[in-house]
């Protein structure tokens, strides 16, 4: 609730604070006084447009300051961290300055905020009732909110919402798949032959590896045969080969050793050479034996790198990324998937449709209900509020295709007189009307309304004797679940008030300012006296004012 407002420099208040309390205060003084001024700057610090002639006369800038209690108001608490505007636990700070050039900063717990910022702020704070346009009531949504919640159907209407979002998810995805369906029936053939033809290649990064190899040694066949034959010849099957000249020096130094001992390490040295030199011929007709010189294997292998390399060319790839190729092709196979998948999107389309659509027909039931009675008993309280023959209706529309608040649009009808036709709540001229049809709205809704703070600007316009007196009930009925604050200038109203302000205005120093100021019981009872007796106040009256208040003479 509003716990403060300082206003300082705005139209013909140089300084005011105030600090509010709950339930039902009055708001009450002459006429022209500036009984709507608080109205006014409150609307202003709540996000609404400003100009320049707001700014009390020979000032440079107006400002407001307004703290409200939000202890009990978590989706303001969540709106408030989403906008990162956050500030002390439980406190809600709006601040609005205004220049004389016209030019506006508005501030949400000390933090600079925009104009609409301020309005969704002060959405879940304040609704001002009354000729001002301030009115959550005339939005379609607050209308429908307004029902839903005066019904319990908070959950239901969550449920249908979000039956509708899964819906249109399903439904969009089905419609740009059915949209698309030939190019994805297109690249889904290129990409199954694509597929077939690299499964088909059978390819791995092993076997080229070895492939590669493989043909190497295949294509140079020829030429390692004849570097083998040349190594056996030089070794041993020359006329001068390398063993048999080895084999003639070994020989010769064996006799030698029989007149020097000394050539024995050489001899051991060549004996070894001569047995090394033997394992060589021995591994080089190896060599010749087991290497293959198959022209029609070498052709193979040719073949199939080729077929590999003309592969990897159509993809743009190298060779070794082919089979990475393969797994993304693959993949996005299965993100198209097939005909039946098509299937299975309509078929789930169809019964999240037919759930949405079972949701929202029991949420409909539920409001023709719920929307009779709050009929009735806004009907009702309109009787009692000098709108007698009036009617109230809280009309459902129907939607063709629904949408994700159910299959109808809630709408307020009135009509304030007999023998009229119902008009949607927002085509209402007449500002008393209005305010009298919100105040019998809000006390009908009292028990779901969210926002703690109602003001009521001039909803006793046009009524007196018996009807005020209702009136003031209702506002004190009101101000039991509520902080209410009511602008009046009926005495029936007033005395009904928990708390009376007067405003007044006065001179001072050549200037005209505004001043409120909270009224004690004897100072009430002169306040009502003045507005039952007008200019000249006698005991009669006085008698008269402290019986409405119940104060004692």
């Amino acid at each position: 609730m509003l716990k403060n407002l300082i206003i300082r420099d705005f139209v013909i208040v140089d300084t005011l604070e105030l600090d509010f309390s709950a339930g039902f205060t009055a708001l009450t003084g002459e006429t022209g006084a500036g009984k709507s001024i608080l109205i006014d700057a409150l609307s202003l610090a709540l996000g609404e447009r400003g100009d320049a002639g707001m700014v009390r006369s020979g000032c440079e800038k107006a400002e407001i300051g307004a703290e409200f209690d939000i202890a009990g108001m978590p989706q303001l608490q969540s709106w408030l961290r989403e906008q990162e505007l956050e500030g002390d636990e439980g406190v809600c700070l709006l601040r609005r300055t205004l220049d004389a050039a016209g030019r506006s900063r508005g501030f949400i717990n000390g933090r600079s905020a925009t104009l609409q910022q301020m309005r969704e702020a002060g959405e879940h704070l304040i609704d001002i009732h009354g000729q001002h346009a301030h009115q959550s009531l005339l939005r379609a949504d607050s209308q429908r909110d307004l029902l839903d919640s005066h019904a319990g159907l908070g959950k239901q209407a969550e449920e249908v919402a979000t039956a509708f979002k899964d819906w249109q998810t399903l439904h969009r995805r089905r419609l740009q798949l059915e949209q698309n369906a030939e190019a994805v029936a297109a690249e889904r053939e290129l990409l199954s032959f694509q597929r077939r033809e690299l499964e088909t290649l059978n390819f791995s990064v092993t076997e080229w590896e070895a492939l590669q190899a493989d043909h190497a040694r295949l294509s140079h066949a020829a030429s390692l045969l004849e570097t083998a034959q040349f190594g056996v010849e030089v070794l041993s099957d020359s006329d001068t080969a390398c063993l048999a000249q080895l084999n003639a020096l070994t020989v010769r130094l064996r006799s030698g050793l029989e007149f020097d001992a000394g050539l024995q390490d050489t001899l051991t040295m060549l004996e070894s050479a001569q047995n090394e030199l033997q394992e060589a011929v021995y591994a080089l007709r190896h060599y010749q034996q087991r290497l293959e010189t198959d022209p029609q294997q070498l052709r193979q292998q040719e073949q199939r790198m080729a077929d590999v390399v003309e592969a990897a060319r159509k993809y743009r790839v190298p060779p070794e990324q082919l089979p990475e190729v393969l797994a993304g092709t693959a993949a996005r196979l299965d993100e198209l998937g097939g005909s039946a998948d098509l299937a299975e999107l309509a078929r789930q389309d169809e019964a999240a449709r037919h759930a949405y659509l079972e949701a929202a027909g029991k949420l409909s039931e539920a409001r023709i209900t719920a929307a009779q009675s709050l009929s009735a008993e806004i009907t009702a309280a309109m009787q009692a509020l000098a709108m007698q023959g009036g009617q109230f209706s809280v009309a459902l529309l129907p939607l063709n295709e629904g949408n994700v608040h159910g299959l109808e649009m809630v709408e307020f009808q009135v009509a304030a007189n007999q023998g009229t036709p119902l008009r949607s709540l927002a085509k209402v001229a007449s500002g008393g009307e209005l305010s009298r049809i919100s105040l019998a709205i809000q006390v009908a809704a009292s028990r779901a309304a969210t926002v703690p703070t109602l003001i009521f600007d001039e909803v006793d316009s046009g009524i007196g004797g018996r009807v005020a007196e209702i009136v003031g009930a209702l506002l004190k009925q009101l101000g039991r679940r509520h902080q209410v604050m009511c602008v009046t200038h009926l005495p029936q109203v007033a005395a009904q008030a928990d708390a009376q302000w007067q405003v007044s205005k006065a001179a001072h120093a050549g200037k005209t300012l505004s001043n409120i100021r909270v009224l004690g019981g004897p100072e009430r009872i002169e306040e009502i006296a003045r507005m039952l007796g007008g200019v000249k106040i006698t005991e009669t009256t006085r008698k008269h004012a402290a019986e409405l208040l119940g104060i004692p003479a």
